[in-house]
């Protein structure tokens, strides 16, 4: 019964991540009204630190690395961060050394860190356009 329930979750949620993938695969949000629409950028017109994203992973489902970078440089690096934190966390029994390393990268001061670039990424690409 609970393989079966698990089985459902997974199933569900493959197909869900893969609609949305295919979609923004062959439809850039950038052309295209049926993506939602930034908020903060529609009422403030700033950006945010998310603007750009839909644009971003429309480029690199497409395989144009520079792309989407040039839309949110700050979702490409990201994506390798966020992805070896989720590696080292479904690891059963890391090493001590792959354990200093996590909580380096994901400890209390990174996510300061994190915070600020996010803060610093906000604020520069709106003076710099």
């Amino acid at each position: 019964m609970a393989f079966k329930k698990i089985f459902i979750k997974w199933g569900i949620a493959i197909v869900v991540v893969s609609t949305i993938a295919i979609l923004y695969k062959n439809y850039n949000p950038g052309e295209i009204h049926l993506f939602p629409k930034c908020p903060f950028w529609a009422i403030t017109g700033l950006k945010c630190p998310g603007c750009g994203s839909q644009r971003a992973v429309h480029h690199l489902l497409n395989l144009e690395v520079l792309s989407a970078a040039k839309e949110n440089i700050l979702l490409v690096l990201s994506i390798p961060y966020i992805l070896a934190g989720l590696i080292i966390e479904r690891l059963k029994n890391p090493s001590e050394k792959l354990l200093v390393w996590r909580k380096r990268l994901y400890g209390r001061t990174a996510i300061y860190i994190i915070l600020a670039i996010i803060i610093a990424f906000w604020i520069m690409r709106n003076l710099l356009h």
